[in-house]
């Protein structure tokens, strides 16, 4: 007997057809099915005909036996009210495993829908089993195994476009785990937390509750076998003992309405173990105090009708007064309503009683407060699992798109060339392609491999330079599809082209990737700006002589943080290096002034009176004079003297606001002076501070340094301090005349952002 993996593809056994239905056969083929009840339980029997030779006599690699395993899926189909067309799917979906040419052979006989479903299944159980060896992974810590499990559960609704696959696959596990159960056999560990983590949530997003709830008793039953058998002991009954206290109590109280004339739905289920587990442990709860283990819900037509209905309850049965909640008048915060109430039975067994109308049940179901929302992420939060915005959005439009999925397949099988991808498009904006260690990554649609390297990590996306989708090479630029295993070719050492930002050329999709491949090529721009400012500067220091200075300290020295800062205004142009001249270049030391002036006034005055400088000491010959620093003063400003200490005397401007205070407590050392023409040929040439103040922009400093070049003033210092986009900004030019600097102020305001030039 042969062997085979529950979720592999072999394609070993021969083509089989049952004698005696080649018509049926051929008129499903000819694409003119039959539309009655009765013949959609004939397509029913036949599949199952056509299957059981293939699959009589094989197993899984569960043990199970495969015949088994497809009517178990099918019996859970019905259970669920899928059409016989669709339990028919499940055997077609297993026989497919052994046959040589599945998609053509079951196209040829059952039409192109049922071949097309075959394909999708074979291939997201592919997916599936990649996403089981992801999940197991030992090395992904806590937050990396949610990040991957909630993944692999939008992948599989993502790769599924037609959720008829996915309704299978939930069958099929389920059966799965039934038939452990049965066998009594320990089910893998892996498995077992696969159907706990991706499966039951994927059922209960998809408000298939039947599957949902089984498939996590089974799941908690193999994961926790000590809880699970604590949590049944402590409900003291089986569960069909407690599904027969529930629908007598739904029996009864729907006698009890009809009695009264309100019009009403009864449902009732007890609660599974593995929800009254949960509850226990989130919230700190005895299991006496979990007084919902038996529920029932009731909606009716409208808001009266729902308080008579509560009355009705009451008068019923015994209330407990602190368990009533009117959700109706108090809406939950995401607009739940309903009214709950905890009444006991005649054996005082508590009974948890919701009471809503059609509208408010639609709305909790389907709405923002879908179930599985609340139980994920309501008030209380008690499962810790939060809800995943605009992808629940998609799934609550999945949901609904089930039934129609399913109708309007069942329209294909009525009516030929019908279209079977509906639900197609609910999640055409993402895709799910895996890493050669079947990790799962999530990348727009269109992504590419470049983006998928970028993903992973920067340094790999920069030097990626090739890639393997399932094993081929592809160019670097295809379109990735979900489900494909990626693999990176990259060098040791390199960087983007540019040929990645084009976007006609179609090699980036994420802004992610994008971002990464501009920051590079502007941290490139960056290093040579930097490299040719440091080339200036260095070749700077070479002709001053003075190579053994330290970088950072002459950064420092010029106000800037670092040397690289320096280098990067440099070689933007940005800053001129006869600053650096100005620094390196220290003044002449000058004799002492005390002495000299002692000599000159022994002297007298003498025929040469004006002194190299160019300001006359009246009535005294040449005596050192400094130019104060306060006022900076040129010719031709009206000046004045002022005999200082050690330091001969300071020549300011008449209007300083310094000179004045010094003439006040010292007149008599004031003393007269005027410019005179300076010794030589050359002119003399003063240093003047201009003020600037402008909206800080790129490049300013540089535009206003080229202005006083082309004025053929010399900027000898720069200082700028800038803050909240205003820069203030001080230049010390050399001037000959001060007349000739307030033409050059003007053109420095007509600078773009400047709002304001001035001497100081």
């Amino acid at each position: 007997m042969k062997t085979v993996p529950a979720d592999a593809a072999l394609e070993t056994a021969p083509i089989v057809l049952l004698a005696g239905d080649v018509a049926g056969e051929e008129a499903l083929a000819s694409g003119q099915p039959p539309g009655d009840a009765a013949s959609r339980d004939a397509v029913l029997a036949r599949a199952r005909a056509f299957a059981e030779p293939l699959l009589a006599g094989e197993r899984f690699d569960t043990g199970e036996d495969a015949l088994a395993h497809a009517d178990g899926v099918a019996a859970i189909l019905q259970a669920i009210g899928a059409a016989p067309t669709m339990r028919a799917a499940a055997y077609l979906v297993y026989a497919g495993d052994y046959l040589a040419k599945p998609e053509e052979v079951i196209a040829k006989a059952y039409g192109d829908s049922y071949a097309s479903l075959v394909a999708h299944t074979r291939k997201l159980v592919q997916v599936q089993r990649s996403a089981r060896e992801a999940l197991g992974d030992a090395a992904l810590d806590a937050a990396q195994q949610a990040a991957q499990v909630e993944r692999v559960r939008k992948m599989l609704l993502a790769f599924s476009r037609d959720l008829r696959v996915v309704l299978l696959r939930l069958a099929s596990r389920l059966q799965t785990l039934r038939y452990y159960a049965a066998s009594r056999q320990a089910c893998p560990q892996a498995l077992a937390r696969e159907s706990m983590q991706v499966f039951a949530p994927l059922a209960s997003r998809l408000g298939i509750w039947q599957i949902k709830w089984e498939i996590e008793d089974l799941a908690f039953r193999f994961q926790q076998p000590d809880e699970y058998r604590r949590i049944a002991r402590l409900l003291d009954e089986k569960r069909v003992e407690r599904e027969q206290v529930v629908e007598a109590a739904r029996a009864r109280l729907g006698t009890v309405l009809a009695e009264v004339g309100v019009r009403a739905e009864v449902q009732g289920r007890p609660k599974h173990l593995y929800s009254i587990w949960k509850k226990m442990r989130g919230k700190h709860l005895d299991f006496e105090r979990v007084l919902d283990v038996r529920a029932l819900r009731v909606i009716v037509d409208d808001v009266p009708a729902c308080y008579a209905a509560l009355g009705r309850v009451h008068e019923l049965w015994r209330s407990l007064p602190d368990e009533f909640d009117d959700y109706i008048a108090r809406p939950k915060a995401n607009g739940y309503q309903s009214l709950h109430t905890v009444v006991l039975d005649e054996q005082d067994r508590p009974i948890e009683i919701q009471i809503r109308t059609t509208a408010m049940h639609e709305h909790a179901e389907s709405g923002i407060a879908a179930h599985w929302a609340y139980k994920e992420a309501g008030a209380r939060g008690y499962a810790g699992v939060s809800a995943g915005g605009d992808f629940e959005e998609q799934v609550a439009q999945a949901r609904k798109a089930v039934l129609r999925q399913l109708l309007a397949w069942e329209r294909e099988l009525v009516e030929p060339g019908g279209d079977s991808a509906a639900g197609q498009g609910l999640f055409d904006d993402r895709i799910y392609v895996f890493t050669p260690q079947a990790a799962i990554i999530e990348l727009p649609a269109g992504a590419t491999a470049i983006d998928f390297a970028y993903t992973l990590h920067t340094d790999l996306g920069h030097r990626c330079r090739g890639a393997r989708v399932d094993g081929a090479m592809v160019t670097l630029n295809t379109p990735l599809q979900s489900g494909q295993t990626v693999e990176i070719v990259a060098v040791k050492e390199g960087g983007p082209s540019l040929d990645w930002l084009n976007g006609e050329l179609g090699y980036l999709r994420s802004s992610r990737a994008k971002t990464k491949v501009r920051a590079w090529f502007n941290a490139l721009t960056q290093q040579h700006t930097i490299a040719r400012g440091r080339e200036a500067v260095e070749k700077l220091l070479q002709r001053e002589g003075r190579t053994a200075i330290k970088l950072d300290e002459l950064a420092s020295q010029l106000g800037f943080r670092n040397a690289e800062a320096l280098f990067e205004v440099v070689g933007k142009d940005e800053y001129s290096l006869r600053n650096i001249e100005t620094l390196l270049r220290p003044p002449e030391p000058l004799p002492d002034p005390d002495e000299a002036l002692a000599q000159r006034l022994r002297r007298g005055p003498s025929s040469d009176a004006t002194p190299k400088g160019g300001v006359l000491v009246v009535g005294v010959e040449s005596l050192l004079t400094t130019l104060a620093r306060c006022c900076r003063p040129a010719p031709p400003d009206a000046i004045g003297g002022y005999v200082t200490r050690g330091k001969g005397v300071a020549i300011h401007r008449t209007g300083c606001s310094n000179f004045r205070q010094m003439a006040g407590r010292a007149p008599e050392r004031v003393i007269s002076v005027a410019w005179g023409r300076p010794r030589g040929d050359a002119p003399s040439v003063y240093p003047v501070d201009v003020a600037v103040e402008a909206a800080d922009r790129q490049g300013l400093l540089r535009d206003i340094s080229e202005l006083f070049a082309k004025e053929k003033m010399n900027v000898v210092g720069v200082h700028t301090q800038s803050l909240r986009g205003t820069a203030w900004m001080t230049f010390t030019v050399e001037i000959s005349d001060s007349a000739r600097l307030q033409a050059v102020l003007g053109s420095v305001c007509q600078v773009s952002g400047v709002r304001s030039a001035r001497r100081r």
